[in-house]
């Protein structure tokens, strides 16, 4: 039997550059995308990278320029980002028309040290937002695609929302100015009339009615921001979002409004366990409840003020342990809990023992207690 004769690999062409197909860079659009995604994602660093190649082909792209604005922002550059944000508004000469109406209130939010300049910057992307909303431009995202006109409604209450709470900053001279009531009135009027309905809009306008010393009128503010979605799922889109919820529970606490407080407290951390200000505002209505449950008599809500306390004391806890762990930023609030957990050390509260203090052991399904209720320290 003869030998198989081996096969022969055919010799691969070379590949030239006449023979090659050109390898194009990435579209704009792609990079856009891929930037928004990070940031999206936090990661910051990286979105800086592909806005930069943006930037380099392209030198006064709109779309690259305000996200290098929020890159230099959430990376604490605020100088820089306020310089970036400029140039996107008259007049700069590299200003698009119209400009971008979020470059007005980031400018806005960051002229804290100029109320004056906050509420133009304000008032300026009101009117933009308003040209879009009644189709004198087109409104569009930063993908291009048609912007909701329920966003833009939402954009501009939000806007509107800001200039009341710099009319009432009492940080301000214009909190003390004669026109500064019937100003807000206006403005949430405008808002309430630009959606009715809005959550954040009601909110405000209670707080408003309690600064006015008019608690029943706030309550039916919140109780009027709650009901539009209170019944939802805590992952339902439609829900506010977090910080708005959490307002929603300070002016709850403010009209010592314990359990409204207390769902809204559970549905948040039904989708975030982790949020040290939803953690602190438990303990703070707990420790508030106890305090009223001394005073009327030992109990509140079938709870004695001891069982309160230690709701207190526990969730205060948990409150310090993340906001050390996560570096949060607000100083005071971690501040005020040390205050709470000493008084509450001081009536002889201490921590529950580790595995005790079980999530599903929530308030509402605690029935009575054998408890003394009796005791006379206080907690003020």
């Amino acid at each position: 039997m003869g030998r198989t004769r081996p096969k022969t690999r055919k010799a691969k062409p070379v590949i030239t550059a006449n023979t090659s197909e050109e390898i194009l860079p990435p579209s704009i659009p792609s990079l856009i995308e891929k930037a928004q995604s990070l940031i999206v994602q936090c990661d910051y660093d990286l979105a800086r990278l592909f806005v930069q190649r943006i930037l380099e082909r392209e030198s006064k792209n709109v779309e690259a320029r305000e996200m290098l604005g929020v890159v230099q922002l959430e990376t604490g550059d605020i100088g820089a980002a306020r310089e970036t944000f400029l140039t996107l508004v008259p007049p700069h000469p590299d200003a698009p028309s119209p400009p971008p109406p979020s470059a007005h209130l980031y400018l806005a939010q960051l002229s804290d040290e100029d109320p004056h300049l906050a509420l133009q910057h304000y008032q300026a992307a009101i009117d933009i937002l308003n040209g879009q909303l009644k189709g004198k431009e087109r409104a569009v995202d930063t993908a291009g695609v048609p912007e909701d006109e329920a966003e833009l409604k939402k954009s501009i209450v939000r806007a509107l929302i800001g200039m009341v709470e710099i009319w009432m900053d009492p940080s301000y001279d214009l909190c003390f100015d004669p026109a500064a009531e019937k100003t807000c009135e206006e403005l949430l009027n405008l808002a309430l009339q630009t959606d009715p309905g809005n959550t954040e809009a009601l909110q405000s306008l209670a707080s408003v009615r309690l600064s006015q010393q008019r608690p029943e009128e706030a309550k039916q503010c919140l109780e009027q921001a709650w009901s539009a979605w209170k019944d939802l799922e805590p992952d339902d889109a439609r829900l506010p979002p977090i910080p708005t919820r959490l307002a929603l529970v300070r002016l709850f606490l403010e009209l010592s409004l314990f359990s409204p407080a207390l769902l809204v407290l559970q549905a948040i951390m039904a989708s975030d366990d982790q949020e040290v200000e939803a953690w602190y505002l438990e303990g703070w209505c707990f420790f508030l409840m106890a305090e009223q449950a001394q005073e009327s008599g030992g109990k509140l809500e079938e709870l004695t003020w001891q069982e309160l306390a230690q709701d207190a004391r526990d969730c205060l806890e948990t409150c310090q342990t993340l906001h050390i762990n996560q570096e949060h930023p607000d100083t005071p609030m971690l501040e005020h809990v040390k205050e709470l957990i000493g008084k509450l050390s001081a009536l002889g509260i201490e921590p529950s023992p580790e595995g005790e203090d079980e999530e599903g052991d929530e308030w509402e399904d605690a029935e009575g207690s054998d408890d003394d209720a009796d005791d006379d320290v206080d907690m003020s």
